[in-house]
């Protein structure tokens, strides 16, 4: 069964998380994503935060950039989370936008090379290993978690080229793709993502984690129309979903047959009502997806 959640987006004020996470609870929502855009809102505390005002609804983040982050660092924080909410907590690593990692001086020079390294030993840590490693970028010196988590700990990686999804694949544990992926999209990336894991020698399941961008309720098609243009997406067909439940559910659907795991209703960056698209998704969409 395909899981259904919904984006918290950064546009909106931390202080709005709470009534949003609430009532993800209450209506029964699966998950709640979170971004880590420069300069929002931070990823961690956002996560910490939401998953301590929620008893069961699990709390994605996607994505923490890891040119801004110690890998020793996002390797503590994950731990901790993991620890206190046991299960619940979902944590996506990647590149970040490059434009904003060159606006504080974190742009690297590969890319590719650091995440590869960053996802290596991020999920060495988080089994609780011993790490030394000297890469191009990741470098550790027998260094430890002394609270690594007490089960096992997936690390996502939010990615969109080729060579990255191939890479999520070989050495990630899921992948997490952007709304500008309509299902033949979808296909391919899933298509990359195994040639990485056959690469690899991989069995373990892969989840894809795929937003969708979605509009309902009043001027709901223009809505999403308008946020298509911003982003550059207008003339991508097939792409995004705007009306009522059976619309979108069956947008879900048809992500889910090209092989995502996890759905996330990405609302309209001027959606007026965020609690109420929350409860849209888990008490009418959510039903037409069982």
């Amino acid at each position: 069964m395909t899981a259904l959640g919904v984006v918290f987006r950064p546009q909106l004020a931390p202080e709005r998380l709470r009534a949003v996470a609430r009532v993800a609870e209450d209506s029964g929502l699966e998950e709640l994503w979170l971004w880590e855009d420069c300069f929002l809102e931070g990823g961690i505390a956002t996560a910490a935060a939401a998953l301590a005002w929620t008893e069961r609804l699990r709390v994605g983040v996607g994505l923490l950039p890891v040119p801004l982050r110690n890998v020793a660092v996002t390797a503590m924080e994950a731990a901790t989370l993991h620890r206190m909410f046991p299960g619940r907590a979902v944590l996506a690593v990647g590149h970040g936008v490059q434009d904003w990692m060159g606006q504080v001086g974190a742009r690297a020079e590969s890319p590719m090379t650091l995440l590869r390294e960053y996802l290596l030993a991020l999920r060495a840590l988080l089994r609780g290993e011993r790490v030394t490693t000297g890469g191009g970028y990741v470098r550790l010196d027998d260094v430890a978690l002394d609270w690594p988590p007490a089960q096992r700990a997936e690390v996502l990686a939010g990615v969109t080229g080729p060579r990255s999804l191939r890479l999520a694949g070989e050495a990630a544990d899921g992948t997490v793709l952007t709304a500008a992926n309509p299902p033949d999209a979808v296909r391919r990336a899933r298509r990359l993502v195994d040639e990485g894991r056959t690469a690899a020698g991989r069995t373990e399941p892969h989840q894809v984690v795929v937003y969708l961008l979605a509009a309902t309720g009043p001027g709901a098609a223009e809505r999403l129309r308008a946020e298509q243009r911003a982003e550059g997406l207008a003339a991508v067909p097939d792409l995004g979903v705007a009306g009522d439940a059976d619309a979108v559910a069956k947008a879900v659907r048809r992500l889910a047959e090209a092989g995502a795991d996890t759905v996330v209703l990405q609302p309209t960056g001027d959606e007026p009502d965020p609690e109420g698209f929350v409860r849209f998704a888990a008490q009418q969409v959510r039903p037409l997806l069982d």
